[in-house]
């Protein structure tokens, strides 16, 4: 039986290369994967190891919890104590370390890298061992600085040079007097790092005399733990804490793993529905083959071989395949790794160096997916030929379903439907993330029942075509017959599709009725022509909302001003506000009440206010950072939004309790309204600074356009993946009923069916089963789409359900594209047949 297997896979070469290749592409998707992110996850380990080579012990502030109406607050690494740590037994030296958000500007004053990898620090001395310089010499004073390799060769810059950056607000273009290399990961990402000498530092960012860590080196013979042991016993126990080096080595490898994770989950999910569509495919390939020889089958069993051993014979095929289709999709998926990795530094990422990683793991999850999932397809087939008694099998009259089997699976995928809807429809109407289990659940309960369900609808979906196809003659007619000739082999192909376009239709749905909520919601809940912010999200200097006051063109300003406060013994975050202003610069729906913030009275969202049991004019008691107290009274209830939430006090009852305030935004209203002209204005009146960004309504929208546009490019490059095995899937099916219907075909032809004609009828065959894949995955995707929505829309206010009618129409196209594409081969295959052997033929 073994030698009878290995001559079978030989025997049908071109339809197991097609099986082949649709197991590869999913084998290589899932390899490729692994091996690109373990990769960089290994690459930014590494670089992230050696940022920690200069430091044995770090020592910082331990953070205190909230009591009662205190504030805590973090207590401050002073000068003091680093001498200290410096002093203890076994410590050889000890560096203060200063960090915070710097940006770079290029020469053209645009940001160097993302704001949130944008850093700068302190240089320690004359010769700081974390940052060997490259060039040059290290900054002294405020107005030198040194800036990494890496942005230095980005930008162009030079020892010597000028440069433009900010770390809270104003300007500043300090000389550039050394270059330096690190090893730190944010520069690794695409960051910046730019270093002052401590003084200066701690002045900009706001930490005179202090610092956020001290790293302390241990002296020859002194292990890191000793070390560790000897800080803790000196310093104060209840405002610091102590970390290895080899711990923060190992978070930080754990922190990358982590971000990792996401990337790798969401690329392994479009692997997964390749190899589910693939699984298809195999599995209409074994039908095929096995279809092919029940006669060879059937005389096996009569000469003695059990059932088992006929199974068994088509196992032994489907290990063959597995085995070729892992062991190639796992050098294909090497490569694939490699290319994304060349393609991120092609798109401006910039990641670590370091050698490409296959781990183990890798190798035996590309084997283990490609015969797993080989021998699961290709076992029903085996299994129902084995079934088949020799007889029957010789005389064909296994060929037909039963009408029992038939009534059985259109009742259990009428179940699996309607226990499917009814779990979406009720996670509809829970509360944001408490519904989004119940509709994952629905939405795979409704995928199975409809693929199950395919053959019965193919039906009466495929008819609905016939009208057009009688346009084609003879050939069209013969096509809508062909199609519905074999249901489960013709769903099996379309639900390929299906299950493709549904994913895409339902995340472009999605995509798009976010998008005009959140246009909605900027137009409806801001009245201001500008908002304006720190382009990695941090807060913003008091000075940039008084020099905006003072800008030409500027009629009203407001800032977005938070501060942690104690309510009740719990912290709540006040949000600053100019109230005599802010009621002309938002359109907020008021439920209760009136919107009036000045002297203690405030406005509450509805959110807030609902977990406190406040309504229109309610007082409560509010704890300050400072520890002060004040009596505060709601004047209006809110519906708050995604842009605009929270308590809203003025600022002039929230500033004297802040030692160091900031801004989150600040609001402005110009005379003239939003215009290019306008903005220009107002970024010269900030210095044109790097790190702030003066964003209309408009381009708030666009902002968050771009990143669904990412994200939906994104997958439409994943699930060509898909439809590529679609492709594979359509053309083993018409291969298939080509073979089947050899005799029928040559006997069509005798009778003066052209080749031209028997290409059409092929092609539209083709066509039909593709759109039958299509309309089924788009209306799945449209349901699954308005479905998430109702679930969204919970959370957000403004949400409106946007059907993409043109994206639509490109995907009942694609479909189409994909049908026409794979009847070429099979097309033409049939057309070339030998009129008298195919009639010969059995």
């Amino acid at each position: 039986m073994f030698r009878t297997a290995l001559r079978t896979v030989l025997a049908h070469k071109a339809r197991l290369l097609m099986t082949v290749l649709a197991v590869m592409l999913g084998v290589a998707f899932v390899s490729g994967t692994l091996v690109f992110t373990n990769t960089i996850s290994d690459a930014y380990q590494k670089s992230s190891a050696k940022g920690f080579d200069q430091v044995d012990v770090a020592v910082t502030s331990e953070v205190q919890e909230d009591v009662g109406d205190r504030i805590s607050k973090t207590p401050e690494l002073t000068q003091a104590l680093l001498e200290r740590s410096a002093e203890v037994p076994g410590a050889a030296s000890a560096i203060g370390v200063v960090s915070d958000f710097t940006a770079i500007a290029d020469k053209d004053g645009k940001l160097i890298g993302g704001g949130f990898q944008s850093q700068g620090g302190n240089y320690w001395g004359d010769k700081d061992p974390r940052y060997p310089l490259k060039e040059g010499s290290a900054p002294r004073g405020s107005n030198e600085v040194a800036i990494d390799s890496e942005t230095a060769r980005r930008a162009g810059y030079e020892v010597g040079d000028t440069v433009r950056l900010s770390v809270d607000g104003p300007v500043l273009t300090p000389r550039i007097t050394g270059i330096f290399t690190t090893d730190d990961g944010n520069v690794a990402a695409g960051g910046s790092l730019a270093l002052f000498d401590t003084a200066t530092a701690q002045r900009l960012f706001g930490k005179p005399g202090t610092y956020d860590e001290i790293d302390v080196k241990a002296a020859a013979g002194t292990s890191q733990t000793a070390l560790k042991a000897a800080l803790d016993k000196a310093l104060p126990a209840k405002l610091v804490e102590t970390s290895t080096g080899e711990e923060l080595a190992d978070d930080q490898a754990e922190q990358i793993a982590a971000s990792m994770s996401g990337l790798k989950q969401g690329l392994l999910v479009f692997a997964g529905i390749a190899l589910f569509v693939g699984t298809f495919i195999i599995a209409n390939t074994f039908t095929m083959l096995v279809a092919q020889r029940t006669r060879e089958l059937a005389l096996l069993r009569a000469v003695g071989a059990s059932r088992r051993q006929v199974t068994r014979s088509v196992l032994i095929e489907a290990f063959v395949v597995g085995t070729v289709a892992g062991v190639t999709g796992l050098l294909a998926g090497i490569g694939i790794g490699a290319g994304l990795r060349s393609l991120m530094g092609t798109l401006g990422e910039t990641v670590p160096d370091g050698p490409l990683v296959v781990s183990p793991g890798t190798v035996v999850a590309a084997l283990v997916v490609g015969v797993v999932i080989t021998m699961l397809a290709a076992w029903l087939p085996g299994r129902r030929a084995a079934k088949i008694p020799p007889v029957a099998a010789m005389s064909s009259v296994h060929a037909q379903a039963t009408t029992k089997s038939l009534v059985l699976r259109n009742t259990l995928g009428a179940l699996f439907s309607a226990a499917g809807v009814a779990v979406i429809l009720a996670a509809t109407t829970m509360d944001g993330s408490d519904g989004q289990a119940p509709m994952g659940l629905g939405a795979v309960l409704l995928i199975i029942g409809v693929f199950i369900l395919t053959p019965l609808l193919s039906r009466p979906l495929i008819a609905a075509a016939a009208p057009v196809l009688r346009i084609f003659g003879v050939s069209g007619k013969l096509a809508r017959q062909n199609s519905v000739r074999n249901p489960r082999r013709t769903a099996a192909t379309a639900s390929a599709l299906m299950i493709g376009l549904t994913l895409i239709t339902g995340m472009t749905v999605m995509a798009g009725s976010l998008q005009k909520s959140i246009d909605k919601m900027a137009s409806s809940a801001i009245k201001a022509d500008y908002v304006v912010s720190m382009a990695n999200g941090n807060g913003l200097s008091t000075d940039v909302d008084e020099k905006l006051r003072a800008t030409d063109g500027v009629t009203v300003t407001s800032p977005l001003r938070n501060a942690p406060a104690r309510i009740d013994g719990t912290t709540e975050y006040l949000t600053g506000v100019n109230g005599s202003a802010i009621g002309e610069l938002t359109d907020l729906t008021v439920d209760d009440g009136a919107f009036e913030v000045g002297g203690s009275q405030v406005v509450v969202d509805a959110d807030t206010a609902k977990s406190h049991g406040w309504k229109a004019g309610s007082a409560f008691t509010v704890a300050y950072e400072d520890g002060e107290k004040q009596r505060l009274t709601v004047a209006g209830v809110y519906e708050g939004n995604e842009l605009i939430r929270g308590i809203m006090l003025d600022t002039s009852a929230l500033a004297p309790h802040q030692d160091d305030p900031y801004d989150m935004q600040v609001m402005v209203k110009t005379s003239g309204g939003a215009s290019d002209a306008t903005k220009d204005r107002l970024e010269k009146a900030l210095g044109s600074n790097p790190a702030i960004k003066v964003q209309s309504k408009k381009d708030l929208s666009n902002e968050i356009a771009q990143m669904f546009t990412l994200m939906l490019n994104m997958l439409y490059g994943l699930l060509a993946m898909a439809v590529i095995v679609a492709v594979l899937g359509v053309i083993n099916t018409l291969a298939m009923s080509v073979f089947e219907r050899s005799q029928e075909l040559g006997m069509l032809r005798a009778i003066g069916l052209d080749r031209r004609s028997v290409k059409r009828m092929v092609r539209l065959e083709s066509l039909v089963i593709s759109l039958f894949g299509g309309v089924l995955g788009i209306g799945l995707g449209v349901f699954f789409g308005w479905a998430a929505g109702e679930l969204l829309g919970t959370k957000m206010a403004t949400y409106e359900l946007v059907l993409p009618w043109g994206r639509m129409a490109a995907f009942l196209a694609l479909a189409a594209a994909v049908g026409v594409l794979a009847a070429l081969w099979p097309a033409r295959r049939a057309a070339r047949l030998n009129m008298l052997a195919a009639i010969k033929s059995e």
